[in-house]
């Protein structure tokens, strides 16, 4: 187990790493909604992180028939990447909170409920997300039983649930920094960023296939 648990230390240090566009989203309604905002955004990103897990380890034959059509799964993870890009970019609107913690407590359970989806909906539908845990399941479930890979990756998700509480906090110590101008130009940047990563994952099933 102990071999199983640097292997799930090792992987939870390649997802922190990684720079993704849900990790530019992640600061961005912190930024925007508060921690409370912040936090309810990242528990829908990690409640498709587990169900990505569970549905990756559970179904490998599943699996195995998935990685057959991941370029269909690429081209219509990439069309929500950059449709939510163009929307950040043209036509998300920004309204400075004087007090983002009074804010957030006004918060109702509707705008909490839609920060969970939309984290959700954006964790489950990027391509590298998925191609992630997918890969990732598959070769250990040759080599590994099934409680090793609960070892692995189970500390692997408290690595980044860990990891992404710490992007909420460190994003929301610059709020008071911000105008509405500047959180304007997150949100493009942002939304560039979601418009970038689309882009770039058509290239590579359009040019690319083999590493595709």
């Amino acid at each position: 187990m102990i071999e199983a648990a640097l292997k799930g230390f090792a992987l939870g240090l390649l997802l922190v790493i990684s720079v993704g566009p849900v990790v530019f989203t992640i600061i961005k309604q912190s930024l925007n909604n508060g921690h409370k905002g912040g936090l309810s955004f990242v528990a829908g990103v990690w409640m498709s992180d587990f169900f990505l897990v569970i549905l990756s380890n559970g179904f490998t034959e599943l699996v195995k028939q998935l990685l057959e059509y991941k370029k269909i799964i690429g081209y219509i993870g990439s069309g929500i990447l950059v449709a939510m890009g163009v929307y950040f970019c043209f036509f998300k609107k920004v309204h400075l909170r004087s007090n983002v913690n009074d804010q957030s407590n006004r918060f109702g359970r509707r705008e909490f409920t839609k920060l969970f989806v939309s984290g959700f909906i954006l964790n489950s539908f990027n391509p590298s997300v998925i191609f992630f845990w997918l890969i990732n399941a598959t070769a250990l479930s040759i080599s590994h039983t099934w409680q090793q890979r609960v070892v692995i990756f189970g500390i692997c998700l408290l690595m980044n649930m860990v990891a992404d509480v710490g992007k909420v906090m460190l994003a929301g110590t610059l709020r008071n920094k911000l105008t509405v101008h500047n959180l304007s130009i997150i949100n493009r940047i942002s939304g560039t960023i979601l418009i970038g990563f689309g882009l770039v994952i058509v290239y590579s099933i359009i040019f690319l296939p083999s590493r595709f």
